[in-house]
């Protein structure tokens, strides 16, 4: 048996012991992880350190180490992330549905934990604790891969945590880290019937190979090409301030605009102060050939610049005729993730709800609201962007399928 199926094996045992745990031994273990990260955060504070040391040798930029790095502080944002989880309602157990059948069957459908959870992510090692503790609240066993250039960072804190849920009574399997060459990740995304599902976090490039490559289900996660929409009848002093927002405040992340669409009657005035405006905040402006045309320092846009996910203090723009051009617009280029429309026309914003179908459509505000904490679901795994089982931010019940119960007194089908 192999390294990896024997993780997966020890995954599926210890997922029986926590799908039948209550909720008060789950919260105990997560109080548990959490005073274990903050007892331990100089032995994980010395482990990142040598992977922060790696990244900058090998060129590295300075936006990605930082993500990369941890500190004190972080590893106690990490643990009061895991504090505020056990604050949660635990949706294990839910009644989703029930009723009386006409023969008198009682009829439950009920939420449930996955099983296994595999976990393959990029750079932030906060993932780790934050993934390992939403699965453990949703009853999940999980097998965490991040990156190797977090590999020292991960191990530790997978010590630490697996360390401490024992201590509140659980199997130490129901955390585990997967080593990091290729060929184990690529077994794990093989190992259909030990592991339940698989949630890969990070750039198109991941989630791709994990999409094409897996055979175990997967949930896609967080490419974002989201638009920002300015009406014909939009404030346009109100669209410029959330323009700014969803550009600037975090560009890094997924639910950050890349992309900029206006309305041909509004074109002229709402670019001669946004454009400025976004130069003074860093931002390169590729244009179609109106906007080019209004802005000195706009770079002519390709088609890959119209759907491209920058990350960067980067934005595609374009002029678009009509509402129904923006909507074509975004069918074309936009990931499903997030399109917002900037309008005072309660018509247009019906319309352009109706007929942009993504995971978040937003009317007169910023695309940065796409996440599990702002929509108020405590914590997420991740945003996802297709269209079976969970949509948008994946908050605890996300976590969780259902079973059906139904409980007779001898009936008995004629």
């Amino acid at each position: 048996m192999s390294e990896i199926i024997e993780l997966c094996r020890r995954a599926r045992e210890a997922s029986y012991a926590l799908a039948a745990a209550s909720r008060a031994t789950k919260d105990a273990a997560l109080h548990a992880m959490a005073a274990a990260l903050r007892a331990n955060a100089d032995r994980i504070v010395t482990a990142n350190a040598h992977d922060v040391t790696a990244a900058r040798e090998a060129g590295t930029p300075e936006s990605t180490v930082d993500r990369l790095a941890l500190d004190r502080g972080r590893v106690d944002a990490m643990a009061a992330g895991l504090e505020q989880l056990a604050g949660l309602v635990d949706p294990v157990g839910e009644v989703v549905r029930g009723y009386t059948l006409p023969n008198g069957l009682e009829l439950r459908q009920v939420r449930v934990p996955f099983g296994v959870v595999g976990i393959i992510y990029e750079a932030r090692p906060n993932v780790t604790a934050d993934a390992a503790g939403i699965c453990l609240k949703s009853g999940n066993a999980v097998l965490l891969r991040g990156s190797s250039s977090a590999a020292s960072s991960n191990a530790e804190i997978v010590a630490v945590l697996r360390d401490a849920v024992v201590e509140a009574g659980l199997p130490a399997d129901v955390i585990q880290g997967v080593p990091g060459d290729r060929a184990a990740v690529k077994e794990l995304m093989q190992a259909r019937g030990l592991v339940d599902v698989l949630i890969p976090r990070g750039g198109a490039g991941l989630i791709r190979t994990v999409v094409s490559e897996s055979t175990v289900p997967v949930i896609e996660t967080g490419v974002g090409n989201c638009h920002v929409y300015v009406d014909a009848d939009a404030d346009l002093d109100l669209a410029l301030t959330i323009l700014l927002n969803s550009k600037t405040q975090r560009p890094s992340v997924c639910n950050a605009a890349e992309s900029l669409l206006v309305h041909a009657t509004v074109a002229d005035e709402f670019l001669a102060a946004a454009l400025p405006a976004l130069a003074d905040a860093g931002v390169t402006v590729h244009g179609d050939d109106k906007v080019v045309a209004l802005g000195k320092d706009v770079v002519p846009a390709t088609d890959e610049d119209h759907a491209a996910e920058y990350n960067s203090l980067d934005l595609s723009a374009a002029v678009v005729d009509s509402l129904d051009g923006a909507v074509e617009h975004i069918r074309k280029y936009s990931s499903g993730h997030t399109d917002a429309i900037i309008t005072r026309s309660q018509a247009a914003s019906r319309r352009f709800v109706q007929a942009v179908d993504s995971a978040a459509v937003v009317v007169n505000a910023s695309t940065r609201f796409t996440d599990g904490g702002e929509y108020g679901f405590g914590a997420e795994i991740g945003i996802s962007t297709q269209k079976l089982h969970a949509r948008g931010p994946m908050g605890l019940p996300e976590m969780t399928s259902t079973k059906y119960v139904v409980i007779g007194e001898g009936q008995i089908r004629t």
